[in-house]
């Protein structure tokens, strides 16, 4: 006998809610939260593999303003997006604070697995928000993409109140698009 599910009160997470929900797999309830300028954003934590001091970056040529070039992490060749930049705004100024967080994206099987490096201003902290404490995100108001946000988080303890940018790290770090907006960029050289 199958039990059924109610979803009169789930909070969908990015495009993998209804994946996480179908499986009975919890969502993700530790997000990593970060700045870039004076914005906090968040990522699940699933997704974080480690976070690494920001260092010198080889450029690759012809890439969009966006990728800023990549680094070698242990041998592999790891590309680093600045989200400033991808979010439609100036490339990030390197601080003392700024750092790379590595993260993984792409599907369950392994073999889509794609790790990518993002510039941030600064991290923060590993933060809980219950699933509960999850809005649906804004259709306007917000300076980036829609598509690019996963959910509002609300903080609690200190922070009540606030809330954190939840994104879809899936969008925000889409390969498809990024190889897209090269192809535009080289177009445009040529």
């Amino acid at each position: 006998m199958s039990a059924a599910i109610d979803s009169s009160n789930v909070v969908t997470y990015g495009s993998n809610a209804i994946v996480a929900l179908q499986s009975g797999a919890a969502l993700p309830s530790q997000f990593l939260t970060f700045m870039l300028g004076e914005e906090q954003f968040a990522v699940g934590i699933l997704h974080i593999k480690e976070i690494i001091e920001y260092g010198s970056l080889a450029t690759v040529p012809m890439m969009p303003d966006c990728v800023r070039g990549v680094i070698n992490l242990r041998g592999a060749v790891v590309p680093v997006m600045d989200l400033s930049a991808r979010f439609g705004r100036a490339q990030s100024i390197i601080g003392k604070r700024s750092c790379i967080v590595i993260v993984e994206t792409g599907g369950e099987d392994g073999e889509c697995k794609q790790v990518l490096g993002m510039l941030v201003d600064a991290v923060n902290a590993v933060v809980e928000i219950a699933a509960g404490d999850i809005e649906p995100a804004p259709s306007f108001g917000t300076r980036i993409r829609p598509d690019f946000i996963a959910g509002m988080g609300k903080l609690t303890d200190k922070n009540r109140g606030r809330f954190v940018i939840l994104l879809d790290i899936e969008r925000v770090l889409s390969s498809e698009e990024i190889v897209e907006m090269a192809r535009g960029t080289a177009a445009a050289v040529a």
